[in-house]
């Protein structure tokens, strides 16, 4: 049966380790590990090695979540972009016809300067925006 130092370097220059999850395996301590570990020639270079290692996993692992999120961003940017083109294409639409726009086009153009009431069941034009007369004051909202 190997020593508890002969199974320390063992896993953790063989089976690359973790010196916590040897000593959780072994039921000893991080710094009893530790000492045996730093006794031994290799572990200084062992050490760096992994170093380096765990930083270019940090490097991969950064680039592709930006990547992943710059993608996120791109499809909401298109879909956003793809609504707003569809939106004007529907106004132009509306506003270019010969025949007179009805109110509720209007007011779907206009969104922002009408509000909903409740009691009468319809819209009404924000009086703070100001009026002009081919502007409805009202829009009753037909079921």
């Amino acid at each position: 049966m190997k020593s508890h130092k002969e199974t320390i370097i063992y896993k953790y220059f063989i089976e690359k380790q973790k010196p916590t999850d040897i000593a959780k395996e072994l039921n000893i301590s991080k710094s009893a590990v530790s000492q045996v570990l730093q006794k031994n020639k290799n572990y200084v270079l062992e050490k760096e090695r992994r170093k380096e290692e765990n930083y270019k996993k940090h490097i991969k692992n950064t680039e592709e979540g930006n990547r992943k999120r710059r993608e996120i961003n791109q499809l909401k940017n298109n879909a956003d972009n793809f609504s707003l083109k569809e939106a004007h294409n529907q106004a132009t639409a509306e506003l270019s016809k010969k025949k007179r726009l009805t109110n509720m086009a209007y007011r779907d153009w206009n969104k922002s300067a009408f509000t909903y009431n409740e009691k009468r069941k319809g819209y009404e034009f924000r009086k703070e925006l100001g009026r002009s007369y081919d502007v409805p004051k009202f829009i009753k909202v037909e079921v």
